[in-house]
């Protein structure tokens, strides 16, 4: 957020309100940061606009003031770079061993143990309430916003807006439209506060709009359902809130991480449910030794096929599902909140990739090509457009052949 935070936060929602009924100027514009990509910044749309002006109407039919409607949209405008991320989102797109480098790095981990433990006594009064565990929603914070420190810089107006203009889920992203417009009309946000990811998420734990009316709380008892602030304990107790309203169940474990028999041939996948007893009947057994946990029907997952690490998952699974339907994030989700409470990385091992090359092999070529003066990002392992820019580069400029992919012997002169 680029505006004044103590300038801001010193003007109370109803004072806000007030000025808007009266037709004051609205000085808390949520404007797009300068630091954001011209595709997150307003571009001219006539099509956009006019979806807009007809959206009002309906809005205002619904209830929405005109002081609200024009604050709200102020600075507003079209995204494309929303619509793309839509349809390019990491955790469908990527392969779990590259999802996992991506939002749960071993130094990720560490920064997160650290964050969590301060917030430990809050996180244990939430958890008491609501039965989510404490990782778990550490697990969440981190995964969602890096533990607060990267809440989302993206106008939520503007991108829901552009989504619903856009239509593949028109109606879901107009309801969240809506929904936004009420947090002003209600003093529950000011417009400087509606910033967050290109889906229209917000705060600690990144809550669309509509999640927020259903399940915001306001735990700490100041008045205020805040999940903007640096103190997060209201976001900690909305999301909680949202997984127990979903079905969340105290005390029982999301999954476990498992070993499949040679020849394993059991249909995998989160539709083929059983009993933890049939499934150690077929040979499935803790990848970190001991019993399997009975939590009721539980299936098998395996991503990456048989060789890579497989999971058994439960009944709460499904819940962080309820979150995001990504079967990569609840498994991000498990994995880091097992780390936070201080355990180890996956006991099975990814394997090579299809060039050949292990995480730690790619992580090595993309230090060599930065070593090289190629930049090729953060060395992650995970092979971006940025990796494939710095390979084809370097190739380009030591006369090879320009592919922009990566190789062991492309490795092996890097090293």
């Amino acid at each position: 957020m680029t505006l004044n935070r103590r300038l801001v936060m010193m003007a109370p929602a109803a004072l806000w309100l007030a000025g808007c009924g009266a037709g004051m100027a609205v000085p808390d514009v949520a404007r797009p940061d300068p630091e954001l990509e011209p595709g997150l910044r307003p571009q001219p749309n006539a099509d956009y606009d006019a979806w807009v002006l007809a959206f009002k109407d309906r809005a205002r039919r619904r209830g929405i003031t005109d002081a609200v409607l024009t604050a709200g949209f102020r600075g507003q405008g079209y995204l494309p770079g929303v619509i793309e991320r839509d349809r390019n989102q990491t955790e469908f797109k990527r392969s779990l061993e590259d999802y996992l480098a991506i939002v749960a790095p071993e130094e990720k981990v560490i920064f997160g143990r650290r964050m969590v433990g301060a917030q430990r006594a809050a996180l244990a009064q939430v958890e008491a309430r609501y039965g989510v565990s404490a990782d778990i929603l550490g697990s969440i914070w981190g995964l969602e916003s890096y533990f607060g420190t990267r809440r989302g810089k993206i106008p939520v107006i503007s991108a829901t807006s552009t989504l619903a203009w856009e239509g593949r889920r028109g109606a879901f992203f107009e309801s969240n439209l809506m929904n936004a417009l009420r947090l002003l009309q209600t003093g529950d946000a000011r417009p400087d506060q509606l910033v967050g990811s290109w889906a229209g998420a917000m705060g600690h734990t990144q809550l669309i709009p509509d999640a927020y009316q259903r399940h915001a709380v306001d735990f700490d008892g100041d008045g205020k359902r805040d999940i903007w602030s640096d103190n997060p304990i209201d976001a900690f107790a909305t999301t909680a809130r949202f997984l127990s309203d979903a079905g969340w169940r105290r005390g029982q474990p999301w999954g476990l991480e498992v070993r499949l028999p040679q020849g394993f041939d059991a249909a995998i996948g989160r539709g083929n449910r059983r009993s933890v007893a049939q499934w150690q009947a077929l040979g499935v057994t803790a990848a970190r030794g001991g019993a399997l946990p009975d939590a009721g029907p539980a299936a098998v997952l395996a991503p990456m096929g048989l060789g890579a690490p497989a999971f058994l998952v439960f009944h709460n699974f499904n819940m962080i599902l309820r979150y995001n339907p990504s079967e990569n994030y609840g498994l991000g989700v498990g994995y880091m909140a097992g780390r936070l409470a201080g355990g180890g990385p996956l006991v099975a091992s990814f394997g090579p990739d299809d060039n050949g090359l292990t995480l730690q092999d790619r992580k090595a070529l993309q230090a060599g090509l930065t070593r090289a003066g190629f930049d090729a990002g953060t060395p992650d392992g995970v092979m971006g457009k940025k990796t494939e820019a710095a390979i084809s580069a370097y190739q380009a400029a030591n006369g090879l052949s320009v592919t922009g992919q990566p190789s062991r012997g492309l490795l092996d002169r890097l090293r």
